[in-house]
C-alpha cells in the first residue's frame, strides 16, 4: 500500500506534533489511521524508501510502551483520539437504523466498506458480504476480542452464519491459509510483535474451526479483510442497502431502544459522552 506521508503527518497536527508524540502514541495513530483513512503506513513506507527491511518490535518492546501513554490500546475509537481532541458527535435520530450508525458513528468506515465491496464483486454469499460490512465496526466501542464483541453486537439482528463469521474472523486472522488466499499480515507484526503467539483461547478456537462446517464463512471475512486497505478506493454503503434490508432485522423502536441482549451496546455507541 502506498503511503501519503504528508497527509498522515498533517492529520496528526503537523511535524511538531508528531515529534512530541511518544512511540506508543505514534504506533496507535498509525493503526487508527490505516483503519479509518487507509492512507498511511509510515514506518513501512520509510523502510521501503531506504531499501532496508522493516524491523518489527517484539512483544516485550510493545509491553514496555504501555505506561508511556494515557490511553490504553484497547480503547474504542469513539472514546479516544490519537489525533488531538475528540470531536463533538451529531445526535442520533429517535429510532436509529444501522444506516444511521454507519453515517453518524462508524463514518468513514472505509475499511469495512472496501471489505464488503470486494466480497460483493467476487460473488460471495449475502451472509458473508454482510459479515464483511459489519466485522470491524465494533472497534468504535472496544478493540480486545472484537470478534466476540462484534458478534454479540449484531447477533440479534443478522443471520446465524453472519454472526458466526464476525465472531471467528478474529481467530482466523492469526493463521495463514494459502488455499483460501490469506497470508499473515505484516501489520500484525507491528501491532502484536514479531514473536507474538496467540493466547490459548484463540488456539483452541482455531482447532475447533478447522473442522467446522462453516469454516469458510469467517475465513472469507479474513480474505476480504486483508485486501481492504486501498487509500484510493471510493466506496459507499449504497450498494449494500438492499442486502441490509433483506438480512438485517431492523427493530421498529430503533437500535438501542428494543431491549435486545445487545441494545446497551448500541446505546453506548450512540452516546459515548455519557459519564456513567
Amino acid at each position: 500500500m502506498e503511503i501519503d506521508r504528508r497527509a498522515f503527518i498533517a492529520g496528526l497536527g503537523g511535524a511538531a506534533a508528531v515529534a512530541a508524540m511518544d512511540s506508543e502514541a505514534k504506533a496507535d495513530a498509525l493503526e487508527h489511521y490505516m483503519e479509518e483513512r487507509l492512507d498511511a503506513q509510515v514506518a513501512a513506507g520509510q523502510a521501503g524508501q531506504r531499501g532496508q527491511p522493516e524491523k518489527f518490535p517484539t512483544v516485550a518492546e510493545i509491553e514496555a510502551r504501555i505506561d508511556q501513554s494515557n490511553v490504553r490500546r484497547g480503547a474504542g475509537s469513539l472514546f479516544a483520539s490519537n489525533r488531538g481532541n475528540v470531536k463533538k458527535l451529531e445526535k442520533m435520530p429517535k429510532n436509529p437504523t444501522l444506516h444511521d450508525f454507519f453515517k453518524l458513528r462508524f463514518d468513514p468506515a472505509n475499511h469495512v466498506l472496501q471489505s464488503a465491496t470486494r466480497a460483493l464483486k467476487t460473488g460471495m454469499t449475502e451472509e458473508v458480504i454482510l459479515a464483511c460490512l459489519c466485522h470491524d465496526v465494533v472497534l468504535n466501542l472496544i478493540k480486545p476480542d472484537h470478534g466476540w464483541w462484534g458478534a454479540q453486537l449484531f447477533e440479534p439482528y443478522v443471520p446465524e452464519k453472519t454472526s458466526f463469521a464476525i465472531r471467528y474472523h478474529q481467530t482466523l486472522r492469526f493463521y495463514a491459509d494459502a488455499e483460501a488466499g490469506y497470508e499473515y499480515p505484516d501489520q500484525y507484526y507491528r501491532i502484536f510483535g514479531v514473536d507474538y503467539t496467540p493466547p490459548p483461547h484463540i488456539e483452541a478456537t482455531y482447532k475447533m474451526l478447522k473442522n467446522h462446517k462453516w469454516y469458510m464463512e469467517p475465513r472469507l471475512v479474513t480474505v476480504n479483510d486483508l485486501y481492504a486497505f486501498d487509500p484510493k478506493a471510493v466506496v459507499t454503503i449504497d450498494p449494500f442497502l438492499d442486502i441490509v434490508g433483506r438480512h438485517f432485522k431492523q427493530p421498529k423502536e430503533g437500535l438501542g431502544n428494543d431491549n435486545s441482549p445487545s441494545a446497551h451496546m448500541w446505546r453506548t455507541i450512540a452516546n459515548p459522552d455519557n459519564p456513567l
